[in-house]
Order: structure tokens, then C-alpha cells, then sequence
């Protein structure tokens, strides 16, 4: 019997000697088979180790597009031993420049015509730094190098860094082992039901924690397929590939969600989609995008919730058991979640406190920052910073994120309860509340509400929606219309650190405002 696999590198081995004329990519035209994934990942890495120098335990910047040759730089780059960092690619130059200095790294795979104004940059300030373009490589000369392992490949080395999107300040890069990336592609597998004929959709930015464990780790470990979706603009053309490529499995986020929730999709067009489920992560999916989806479509959506910090999947709503709208669901295989107050005691079900999780998953800490890796993993429990609860079944509910939550008259307020109020008007396209300090109340809710097309919405009627369904101390205080969309980093999360900005400022449209 073939041992199981404990390690990424060690996944991609066996699903390539046993189905290496299986298909394992779909991008556009081209269909690339497990064999061809393996030789050009084993090509990279001895092109790393060789003209590089890469060694284990260095670490190797990852600036792409979405692209198969993602795949082949992430799987090269653990054959040799050395750790990824993925890059967000919407970060401005100094922001990547910041992240391959913190990480400490050597090369930086990238395609440089797409990211010329930042290899610009980073010869300035990075001069040590080698830049790898893999738009030159030729994958037929690479494939045929000796196919040896270069290095042994262990459960507990550093696999990935990944960095937080630094929405409250610098990013910290988490630290996750193959060991931990194991555990939850394992735990994945089992709660969306992933078997070997799945065809899973890859539309959301790859350097991002979900994609690359749910959209990548996890079918590449079994035998699956990835179709990758460069652009997801206009939607139509990723609804009709994933009927030509027969998909089977739909990442996305809420905001997506919503659009299809609220499109105008042709009956036939929906019938035919082949999906037998919609997974929604990185950002809270309000039970009123769930409720209009579900009306729609004839295939489920069920939201689960992680972070980077946990590999990063925590907890997922069963697809076949009781699945509870507004509920992120039970933990997954393997996870522990519990609900601790500022004194670390444990709440009872029901309670709202700090979300903290314990597992196989959770990474080993924040890189070279052992003040904020000792706070976080205080006590042996992963402390989430998201404010939430635990039902009598286990499910878990999301309040708000921790330094979201605002105190108004010493009343603690979740801004995501109010949001999920206001999704409920009629031409509501998206909204988000935030804190404005206030001498006499401490803070007051500032709600930021964006129309859907054509839609109309009257500052006033908002709040009186909001007034009959809240008790007052929780009421917006103002809410500020505007047709611009809100800001979003690059996953899709909502840049409250932006809006509190806003917040403070005066405008000079018209605003509702509640005593």
C-alpha cells in the first residue's frame, strides 16, 4: 500500500505517477496533464537550485497574474526546500518592496512585463535581489532536466509565508509548514466532498490563503482539476466557460455572489450551469445575498470562514447536514473553535466573545516577530481578533472583527449587525458601517450605503428601515449614500481603516442623521 503523503511536494508526486495523462489545468485553451505539472515543476526547481543558488529554508518571492505557471513556481519552489511568499500583485511597489525585505528573500519569480514599473523599483532599493522572469523559460528544455528530488522535503518546514492584507497597518507574514498546509487541504477535502472528477474554479487573485489551499493544494492532492480564470470581467464569459470546461466546484466572495444573486442571467443560461457548489469566503456573505442566491440557482452555497493564520479554512456549512444562514458553520475536521472573553474564560453558547481556534493547521507564527506570534498564540489558542458566538450545535456565528466593534454610550455595537440590516432594502448594492468618535457617546455608527444600478435610495427612508428594526443605541447616526463602489484590497475585504477617514470628513451631499 502506498503511504500517505505528508507533504505538499510528496501530494503532487503520487497524483502525477499514478494519473500523469490526467488533466490538471484548464486555462483558456490550453489543457495541461498532472506529468506535464510535475517535469516543469522539478525543471523549475532545478533551474532555482542550479543558476539561483535557492537552498532550503530561503526564502523565494511569487509576483503573478493568475496563470498556470503560478502553479509551476509554487510547487518548483517547495521541491527545492525553500519557503514561498506569495505577493499580492495589486500592492503598490514599495508595499512588495516591503514584504521581500521583511522575508528576507533572494529571487522573485514574476513575469516582468507585467510588473515593470515594480522591477523598476525594486533594482533601486533591492539591488541584491534576483529578479527570475518566467515568461522566458522554455518548459521543453526545463522538463527534460534530471528529475531527482533535489532535497529531502519535511512535514514540519516552512511551505509558505503568507502576508495579512495590513488593513490596520504592516503586514505580518504567517508562517505555514507543509504539515499545516496538509492538514487542512485533508480537512477540505472531507467537508466540500472534493472526489477526483471535480473541476474546481480558480477566479480570485492566486496568491490570495483561500485560493491557494481550496482552489489549488486541495484538488491538486487528490487528482482534480483546476480551471483558472484570468479575468472575471465580463462575468457572462466565466459562467459560459465553466459550462464548456464542465465545472463542478465555484470559489468566490460575497460581492460575486451578490452580482448573480441580482443579474439579469437568462433561465437557460443558469439550467445549464454544471456547478454542483458555490463556496463563498474571505468576507462575510450577508444572509440576504444567501436568500436571493438560493432562490436562483439550482446548486448550493454554503460559506465557510478562515484566516491566513489557520491555513486558512476554520469552519464550513455542511453541504449535505444542517446548514444555517448567517452561520459560518460547525469547525472542520481536525479544528478546534472556541469563544474566550478579554480573560480568557470560555463563554457559553450563545455568548459573544473573541473567536480563537486550536489546530494542526494554525501556523507557527508571525515571521521574525515573536511579540505578535506570543499574542496571538497565547495560551496555545489562535486568537482570530473576530467577535463571534457558538450555537448549542457548534456552529459558528460572526459578529464583527474585533477592532471593528464600537462602544457607543458604553454599549458595545457590531457594525455587521447594521449592515445586515440595510442589505435588506430593495436596491441596496452594498454597504458598510463604521465608528466616528464622539465626545459625549464615545463612538456613533456612520453607515456608507452604495445603490445598485438604477436604484434610488433616500437617506431618510434608510434610516427609518434601520429605526424599526433596532434599538437605538444602534441606529447610524449618519448614513451617506454615494455611487461610487466602497474600497476593497485586492481579496475583496472592505477598507474600513478608508472609511473611518471618510467618516471624519465633512461632505457635501445630503446625509441622514438620527439623534
Amino acid at each position: 500500500m502506498t503511504p500517505t503523503p505528508t507533504t505538499l511536494t510528496g501530494y503532487l508526486d503520487k497524483t502525477a505517477t499514478f494519473f500523469p495523462h490526467r488533466k490538471a489545468i484548464f486555462s483558456g485553451s490550453e489543457v495541461i496533464r498532472y506529468g506535464e505539472v510535475q517535469t516543469r515543476s522539478l525543471g523549475l526547481a532545478r533551474l532555482l537550485s542550479d543558476a539561483c543558488a535557492v537552498r532550503p529554508g530561503d526564502r523565494v518571492g511569487l509576483l503573478m497574474k493568475n496563470c498556470p505557471e503560478f502553479i509551476y513556481a509554487l510547487y518548483g519552489i517547495l521541491f527545492t526546500g525553500a519557503t514561498v511568499v506569495p505577493i499580492n500583485n495589486f500592492l503598490k511597489p514599495a508595499e512588495i518592496e516591503f514584504i521581500l525585505r521583511d522575508a528576507g528573500a533572494r529571487v522573485l519569480i514574476t513575469a516582468s512585463a507585467d510588473f515593470k514599473p515594480v522591477l523598476s523599483h525594486l533594482r533601486g532599493q533591492l539591488p541584491e535581489l534576483r529578479p527570475l522572469d518566467i515568461a522566458a523559460l522554455n518548459w521543453t528544455e526545463l522538463a527534460a532536466k534530471p528529475m531527482e528530488p533535489l532535497t529531502l522535503v519535511r512535514p514540519a518546514d516552512r511551505a509558505v509565508i503568507i502576508y495579512t492584507s495590513g488593513t490596520t497597518g504592516r503586514p505580518k507574514g504567517a508562517v505555514l509548514t507543509h504539515a499545516n498546509l496538509v492538514a487542512n487541504i485533508h480537512s477540505i477535502s472531507v467537508v466540500l466532498g472534493n472526489v477526483e472528477s471535480d473541476r474546481l474554479v480558480l477566479a480570485l487573485p492566486m496568491f490570495h490563503s483561500f485560493m491557494l489551499t481550496v482552489a489549488i493544494l486541495a484538488p491538486l492532492s487528490i487528482g482534480a482539476s483546476v480551471l483558472i480564470i484570468k479575468s472575471i470581467k465580463p462575468f457572462r464569459h466565466v459562467l459560459f466557460e465553466m459550462i464548456r470546461r464542465r465545472a463542478t466546484v465555484f470559489l468566490g466572495i460575497p460581492q460575486i455572489f451578490q452580482a448573480l444573486a441580482t443579474a439579469h442571467i437568462p433561465w437557460w443560461l443558469r439550467w445549464l450551469l454544471p456547478l454542483r457548489l458555490a463556496v463563498s469566503g474571505s468576507a462575510p456573505l450577508s444572509a440576504e445575498t444567501l436568500r436571493r442566491f438560493s432562490e436562483r440557482f439550482r446548486f448550493p452555497l454554503r460559506e465557510g470562514y478562515g484566516l491566513s493564520e489557520a491555513a486558512p479554512v476554520v469552519s464550513f456549512n455542511p453541504i449535505h447536514g444542517a446548514s444555517k444562514p448567517g452561520s459560518v458553520g460547525p469547525p472542520i475536521p481536525g479544528v478546534q473553535v472556541r469563544v474566550f472573553d478579554d480573560q480568557d474564560h470560555d463563554l457559553g453558547p450563545g455568548q459573544d466573545g473573541e473567536i480563537v481556534v486550536r489546530g494542526d493547521n494554525v501556523m507557527l507564527g508571525y515571521w521574525n516577530q515573536e511579540e505578535a506570534t506570543a499574542a496571538a498564540l497565547r495560551g496555545g489558542w489562535l486568537r482570530t481578533g473576530d467577535i463571534g458566538r457558538l450555537d448549542a450545535d457548534g456552529y459558528v456565528y460572526i459578529t464583527d472583527r474585533k477592532k471593528d466593534m464600537l462602544l457607543v454610550h458604553g454599549n458595545n455595537v457590531y457594525p455587521r449587525e447594521i449592515e445586515e440590516v440595510i442589505y435588506q432594502i430593495p436596491g441596496v448594492r452594498e454597504t458598510a458601517v463604521v465608528g466616528r468618535p464622539d465626545p459625549r457617546h464615545g463612538e456613533l455608527p456612520v453607515a456608507f450605503v452604495v445603490p445598485a444600478d438604477n436604484a434610488t435610495l433616500d437617506e431618510a427612508a434608510v434610516l427609518t428601515f434601520c429605526r424599526e428594526r433596532l434599538a437605538n443605541y444602534k441606529l447610524p447616526r449618519e448614513i451617506r449614500i454615494q455611487n461610487e463602489p466602497l474600497p476593497r484590497n485586492a481579496t475583496g475585504k472592505i477598507l474600513k481603516t478608508e472609511l473611518r477617514r471618510q467618516a471624519l470628513q465633512e461632505t457635501a451631499g445630503p446625509r441622514a442623521t438620527a439623534p
